[in-house]
C-alpha cells in the first residue's frame, strides 16, 4: 500500500484532471471516491466539507474547484 501522501496526490491528479476538461461535480466525485480507497483518508475531514460544498452548488468555476482540491492536506 503506497504511503497517504502519495494517495492524496494521485486523487489530486485524477480530481484535477476533470477539472482542467470542465467537469467540476465529477472531479469532486473522483476525489471523494479516491480518498475513501485508502484507508489513512477514507475517514478525511475534508469530505464532508467536498459534499456540502457540492450540495450547495458552492464551487462552480475551475479556479474555485482547483483552489478547493489542492488544498487537500
Amino acid at each position: 500500500m503506497q504511503p497517504r501522501e502519495q494517495h492524496l496526490e494521485w486523487c489530486k491528479k485524477r480530481a484535477l484532471a476533470y477539472v482542467d476538461q470542465g467537469y467540476l461535480q465529477e472531479a469532486l466525485s473522483s476525489m471523494i471516491r479516491d480518498l475513501r480507497k485508502h484507508p489513512k483518508t477514507a475517514d478525511h475531514p475534508d469530505i464532508a466539507l467536498a459534499l456540502g460544498r457540492m450540495a450547495f452548488g458552492d464551487l462552480t468555476t475551475k479556479e474555485q474547484a482547483r483552489e478547493f482540491i489542492e488544498g487537500f492536506n
